[in-house]
């Protein structure tokens, strides 16, 4: 970590942005806060300051369904450490954000010392997992699926996002300003990658581990 460390705060609620600011600021002397809205703001940041020392980020956000915002980051942005900061809380989301890469989880229910520690750990390199969770371990399965899931590119991850959304191929090859057989490739990869048949069942097995967030309308 420099001697001014760079963090990204990634919420959409103003407020809480500005609560989590003053408690960065009144527990890490010489830090620089970045601020963002929406996953699309986080990506610009990042590419802008080329590395942050943590990005704070929170699951549901514009831009991200459940944890496809975590999962694009990770992709992106390998050398970002991304510490989840979010009102979801419960053993699975925990345990399925470090599955996906996160290098912490903080609920946003959490003691100002409870964040300014767990900040810490992640800032020395090392995992943050709430004390509850500590040994637990996602089933055989549901661990396959992470480890497939983790294995798309980020173009991948925004590609079945919008699958997720109900889109038909021409219009995620409009939206990505790609070529229609691009986007054909990308949903072929997918398929391979996560182990199903049609895009259907690829935007079911994501919402397997999602609570529901990647329900949509799918034509095949």
């Amino acid at each position: 970590m420099s001697d001014s460390p760079v963090f990204v705060i990634a919420d959409d609620h103003p407020l809480f942005r500005n609560a989590l600011r003053s408690a960065i600021q009144s527990a890490f002397a010489n830090v620089e806060i970045i601020e963002a809205g929406t996953l699309d703001e986080v990506a610009a940041a990042l590419d802008r300051i080329g590395e942050a020392d943590i990005v704070l980020f929170d699951l549901k956000m514009p831009g991200a369904r459940g944890f496809s915002g975590l999962m694009y980051l990770r992709g992106q942005y390998p050398a970002a450490p991304i510490c989840i900061i979010s009102a979801m809380d419960d053993p699975a989301t925990v345990r399925n954000a470090i599955g996906l890469g996160a290098s912490g989880f903080i609920s946003k229910s959490a003691s100002l010392e409870t964040i300014s520690e767990a900040i810490r750990t992640v800032l020395r390199g090392e995992h943050w997992i709430p004390d509850d969770l500590i040994g637990a371990e996602s089933d055989r399965e549901t661990a396959e699926l992470l480890e497939r899931l983790r294995s798309l590119t980020p173009q991948q991850v925004r590609v079945l996002m919008m699958l997720g959304e109900g889109l038909l191929n021409k219009q995620i090859a409009y939206e990505l300003g790609v070529s229609e057989a691009t986007v054909k490739a990308h949903v072929s990869a997918i398929l391979q990658k996560l182990g199903v048949e049609n895009r259907t069942k690829a935007v079911l097995a994501a919402g397997r581990i999602e609570a529901g967030e990647w329900r949509g309308a799918i034509e095949e």
